[in-house]
Order: structure tokens, then C-alpha cells, then sequence
């Protein structure tokens, strides 16, 4: 998609953009050029003007783009009735850690049905980077849940610091992770980075990589069976084990669940996908150009969930299981939703949660190209996987 196919900015919004790019510009000029990853980072998270540390609306019908738990309760409550039986096994004293809470829509309702069924978290603990989204997430939560379950929610500046036992879930938030981004050229692996132009245009420009990146695409290249052929480009996280480390903290016992859009090595590395995965979202516009309007776009990467995998069983956990996210749901009670669905009155709203389901679970909407992958310590999550489990893939 070209930029002139993209929706125009009202003056603020551009004037907040164009603060950011100077903010970016400054540092390629003091660095010569800084590495895709930092401009990324820096793009998303820059205090007070990155894409998820200021203070637009991002999720939903007036944002850029719809999660899963946006469309409806379906998807967060098919999630509490997968892990209730590990915070039943742990006993009291138990935590939710959920990462990054969006518009907190997945938290309410998720709270909503592990209340239904007892199986409630001593706490619920966010983490959210951004303090506007962290404020947004705190009046409605306080708005739409009764003071009983309101208050078992708190917010967290970081991972857990002491040991803890219960349930990490991230929806949506590998795919933000600033990303290298490399390029084969004669054989050897280089870094790209981003230059400034003569007019101060950001630029893609290309380093040779350091011992760390290059190992890791020689280390996925041997995996794979095949050298990537010239001029192939794509992204890669070799510091994904150490980021899973640490947002797991000293956690005893318990369940890592990750949601995400990806792919298992083979197809992420696949010779016709030679332009890598990047993706950037704006007012409901996908795209693939990620400096047009930076701090006003979303950017982001598919998940290679084969190292999603080595970096969950590194940390020390056992695999459980990795499916679609339409198989997860259909596991997961989603035959309990429909019914819901069925005994609802109102034809209008019945069929608006019908088209939620629809777009959950069909291949050519959600149903395919989101997949859930779980893990476990001391604990029995093995049931949450029991339909379509597509780890042969990996």
C-alpha cells in the first residue's frame, strides 16, 4: 500500500510525529546511523512521543487496528477457562500477570468469568509501559467491574521481583518487540540500519552485522537445512530468550500463554517471504512503509514461534502445546459461548456476537494467522491444547 492511500493526519497528530522525527534525527546524527531495532524502539516506546507511550487511541473501531479481545468477551473468557484449572491446582495466593493491557477489555471479562467459576487470581497484576494506557485501563476497570474484583487489580512497573506463582499472559506483544532486521549480501549477513538522506529523509541503509546477529541467522540457516539465498531480508530476535527470562521473573509454578501472529521457523524463513514480515497498522490500514509518520503507526513483526518455543524451554519450562487460534478457542469453551449466543433476546446483538465469533475463528480472518503457544511448570496445562495441536510444525 502506497502513502497516498493512507488516511491524512489532523494538524496535531502530524505536529507530534514531527516532534518524534526530530528526536530520531538527532540521534542518527550523533550514531552516523542507528540500527533498525533502536528506530523501532524508539518509534514505539520514546517517552511522551513514541506510537504506545503517548496518548492516542490505538485499539479498536476509532484506532488502528482490533485485537481479539476488542471484538467481544468470547476470546478472554475461552482464556480464563484454560488456565482456571492451573490456578485451581496452585491454591490461593495465586497471580495473573497479563502483559500490556491494551484497553483492558481482556482483563474485565476475563476477571468477569474466572469469578463465574471460582477460580479467581489473588491478584491480577498489569504490566503496562505507557501511563496513558495504564490510566485509561484504571477508570475503566474501576468503571465496569465491581469493587470486589476491582480491587484485586494492580499495575506493575516491571516483571515480578519475588518468587510468584500463577499465570503470565501476553496477547499481541512479541509482535512489538523492536526487531533487527537483517539482509544477506554476498554471502555474509548484514545489519540494516537507518540513515539520514540530504533532506534529512530517513533511510534504510545496511552495516555489516556484529558476532551476536550473525551467529544467530547462521544458527537459524542450519536449522533450516539452507543457506538464505542473496538479498534475502528479514528480522530476527536473538535476544528473545533473555527478554522471556526476564518478564517471567522468579516465577515457582505455574503457566506461560503467548497469543500472537507468526509463523513456526520453516514458513517465517520461507525463500518467497524474502522481504521479511514487517507490518505497520494505521487507522485500520495496513502497510509496509515504517517511517511514515512515526509515533502515529503501529509497527510490528510476525512471531517465529519455533524460537518462541526454544526460548520458553531455555527458561526452564516444559512445552505444552502451540494451535491456531481457532482450534485454542473451539478447546477452550468456545461451544459454551455459542450457546450464550443463542440464548440472547435481542436479534441485533445476537448477531453482532455471532460476526464476533466469525471473525475469531474463520481461516481468512483471525481463526488461522493467530496461534497460541503454551507452557508449563509443576502444573497440568496439557487439556488447553487438546484440539489441532500443530507442534509437529515447529
Amino acid at each position: 500500500m502506497t502513502r497516498t492511500a493512507l488516511p491524512e493526519p489532523g494538524e496535531e497528530a502530524r505536529e507530534h510525529s514531527a516532534r518524534l522525527l526530530r528526536h530520531i534525527r538527532a540521534e542518527i546524527r550523533a550514531a552516523g546511523s542507528i540500527p533498525f531495532s533502536r528506530f523501532m524502539e524508539l518509534a514505539l516506546y520514546a517517552p511522551g512521543l513514541g506510537y504506545y507511550s503517548a496518548g492516542a487511541r490505538k485499539f479498536g473501531a476509532e484506532g488502528d487496528f482490533i485485537t481479539a479481545p476488542e471484538l467481544g468477551a468470547a476470546f478472554a473468557r475461552c482464556v480464563a477457562d484454560a488456565v482456571a484449572p492451573v490456578l485451581l491446582e496452585l491454591g490461593s495466593e495465586t497471580r495473573f500477570v497479563e502483559l500490556g493491557g491494551g484497553s483492558g477489555a481482556f482483563a474485565r471479562d476475563a476477571l468477569l468469568r474466572l469469578s463465574e467459576i471460582d477460580a479467581l487470581p489473588a491478584r491480577y497484576a498489569i504490566l503496562e509501559p505507557s501511563a496513558d494506557l495504564r490510566q485509561r485501563q484504571r477508570d475503566r476497570l474501576q468503571r465496569e467491574l465491581a469493587p470486589a474484583l476491582a480491587g484485586r487489580i494492580e499495575w506493575i512497573d516491571g516483571p515480578p521481583t519475588s518468587p510468584w506463582r500463577g499465570v503470565l499472559f501476553a496477547n499481541e506483544v512479541l509482535d512489538a518487540l523492536p526487531t533487527p532486521r537483517f539482509a544477506i549480501r554476498d554471502g555474509e549477513v548484514f545489519e540494516e540500519h537507518v540513515a539520514l538522506g540530504p533532506d534529512g529523509a530517513l533511510l534504510r541503509t545496511e552495516r555489516p552485522a556484529d558476532a551476536f546477529l550473525a551467529g544467530a541467522v547462521r544458527q537459524v540457516e542450519a536449522d533450516l537445512g539452507r543457506r538464505l539465498p542473496e538479498g534475502y531480508r528479514s528480522e530476527l530476535l536473538p535476544q528473545l530468550p533473555y527478554w522471556v527470562q526476564a518478564v517471567i521473573g522468579p516465577l515457582q509454578a505455574g503457566a506461560l500463554l503467548f497469543s500472537d501472529y507468526g509463523y513456526a521457523r520453516a514458513e517465517y524463513y520461507a525463500e518467497e517471504r524474502h522481504d521479511g514480515t514487517l507490518v505497520c497498522s494505521y487507522r485500520h490500514r495496513a502497510h509496509g512503509d515504517p517511517f511514515h509518520l512515526p509515533g502515529l503507526q503501529d509497527i510490528t513483526a510476525f512471531v517465529d514461534f519455533t524460537a518462541l518455543a526454544e526460548a520458553g524451554v531455555g527458561a526452564g519450562f516444559d512445552f505444552v502445546g502451540y494451535c491456531s487460534q481457532a482450534s485454542f478457542l473451539l478447546g477452550n469453551g468456545l461451544e459454551r459461548r455459542l450457546a450464550e449466543i443463542e440464548a440472547i433476546a435481542d436479534a441485533a446483538e445476537r448477531y453482532r456476537r455471532h460476526a464476533e465469533i466469525k471473525r475469531l475463528t474463520l481461516p481468512g480472518e483471525m481463526g488461522e494467522r493467530f496461534q497460541l503457544m503454551g507452557f508449563s511448570r509443576d502444573v497440568d496445562l496439557a487439556m488447553a491444547f487438546r484440539v489441532g495441536d500443530l507442534s509437529r510444525r515447529l
